[in-house]
Formats: structure tokens, C-alpha cells, sequence
């Protein structure tokens, strides 16, 4: 049976590396994305490699275009099983910077994005009495210091998690959360350009605090995601996994 598998923010970094891993699971996969161009790419290297998949541009916080999006990835390749909700943005800034705008955004990006994203696909879950549910949090859940709208969408997305889990737990539901470290991707170069650093140097020195002694790579998160959405984790539900190459406080 080939379960459909929705990714948000699948057009580059994690989203993408998920979504690789789903096809080579066996899975066809919806990339959602505001990016078009990155939507595409990733589909592009997906069919390219024998997988099924399709690129939909949409804006998750639009209760509409969700609605849509899901609907077209039930046409397309057939109804949703397995939602991955990974899209997100930073706005960072220490708290007495940060703008009204610089808060509201985040919080629609990933709260909002996440709501309406599991709401509109968990009907097609329920039915088939069979669901996987992912959310992105992070280590920032725990508190970082320029991020007071980051650390709280993903400490808000581990509430959301547990929630979910309980709701949707009798109709053969789990959901779980992944919480990544530092990951090396298009996001967290930005970040290291706005505090004036070269991203190897910065990635240096990340490493050297790390106790594996190297920094995450979007394939990391893509293989737990792997698991968690796998039939051999059906009794790990309302989990949050830090995947951070250490321990966690």
C-alpha cells in the first residue's frame, strides 16, 4: 500500500531532505511551499530518481489555499496519511527590538501553518484509521537568546504535539515532534551572515560545543522522521525528539 505524505516548507533543507526520504521510503509526497521555485526543484529531483510527487505552492497560514492544497494531493496522488509540519521562518531579535510584525509573523508561520495543516488532513486520517503526524519544533524550545517568537512557536508546537496525540490516539493516530539542533542549512547560514561570521567558521565553532563534534545535517531529521512515520513506531505517540547530537536540558 503506497501511503501519501504531505511536507510543508519541503522546498529546500529539512523539508526537502524529508521528503527525499519519504520516496526512497516508498511514498508519494505533496511538497508544500511558498517558494515555487524550491517546490519544484525538489520535485524535480524526486521524479527524476523514480519517486511520485508534486509541487503545490501555498501559503499555510491561508485556511483556503490549505483547504485546496490538501485537496489536490488527494486527487493527485491520494489521500493524505502522513503530514510533516515543517514550514517555518525566523524573525530573530532581542525582545526590546523585536517589531509587533516580527512576532505575529512566526507565530502564523508555524502555529497557525501547523493548526490548519493537521485540522484539514486529519479527516483523511480518521477514515483510514491509520495517521502520522510530525512537527517541527527545536532546541530553541528551551529558551535562545534573540528568538523570544522562535522559542515559543516551537515550545507551543510540542503543546500542539501532545494534544494532537491524545485527540487522535484512538483512531490509529500518532503524533510526535522533532526538535533539531543545530542543522546546516539555508536558515541557519542566514543566521551566521547576520551576525557578520563566514558559515564554516561559524559551523566551527557550533561543532566544537557539540558532543558528537560536528553540526546536523538535513538527513539526520529525515531519518528520524523515517522512523516516526514507520509501522515499528505505532505505540510512540506525544513524543518530543531531540535530535541535537547531545544531551538535552
Amino acid at each position: 500500500m503506497t501511503r501519501t505524505a504531505i511536507i510543508t516548507g519541503g522546498g529546500r533543507g529539512i523539508g526537502a531532505a524529508i521528503a527525499r526520504r519519504f520516496t526512497n521510503d516508498g511514498m508519494a509526497v505533496a511538497v508544500i511551499d511558498l517558494d515555487e521555485t524550491g517546490a519544484r526543484e525538489t520535485v524535480a529531483a524526486i521524479v527524476s530518481s523514480g519517486g511520485r510527487a508534486i509541487a503545490i505552492t501555498a501559503d499555510v497560514t491561508d485556511e483556503q489555499q490549505v483547504a485546496d492544497a490538501v485537496t489536490r494531493t488527494t486527487a493527485e496522488l491520494g489521500a493524505p496519511t502522513v503530514l510533516v509540519n515543517n514550514a517555518g521562518i525566523l524573525r530573530d531579535n532581542l525582545l526590546f527590538k523585536m517589531t509587533l510584525d516580527d512576532w505575529d509573523s512566526v507565530m502564523k508561520v508555524h502555529l497557525r501553518g501547523a493548526f490548519l495543516m493537521t485540522r484539514a488532513v486529519q479527516s483523511h486520517m480518521v477514515e483510514a484509521k491509520w495517521g502520522r503526524v510530525i512537527s517541527l519544533s527545536s532546541i530553541s524550545a528551551l529558551g535562545n537568546r534573540g528568538q523570544a517568537n522562535y522559542a515559543a512557536v516551537k515550545a507551543g508546537l510540542q503543546g500542539f504535539t501532545k494534544t494532537v496525540a491524545i485527540e487522535l490516539g484512538p483512531f490509529g493516530v500518532t503524533a510526535n515532534a522533532i526538535a533539531p539542533g543545530f542543522i546546516a542549512t539555508d536558515m541557519t547560514k542566514a543566521t551566521a551572515e547576520r551576525m557578520g561570521m563566514d558559515f564554516d567558521d561559524f559551523c566551527d565553532a557550533v561543532a566544537k560545543e557539540t558532543p558528537v563534534r560536528r553540526v546536523g545535517e538535513p538527513d539526520d531529521i529525515a531519518n528520524v522522521a523515517s522512523f516516526l512515520v514507520s509501522d515499528d513506531a505505532s505505540f510512540v505517540s506525544g513524543q518530543v525528539l531531540y535530535v541535537a547530537g547531545g544531551p538535552t536540558v
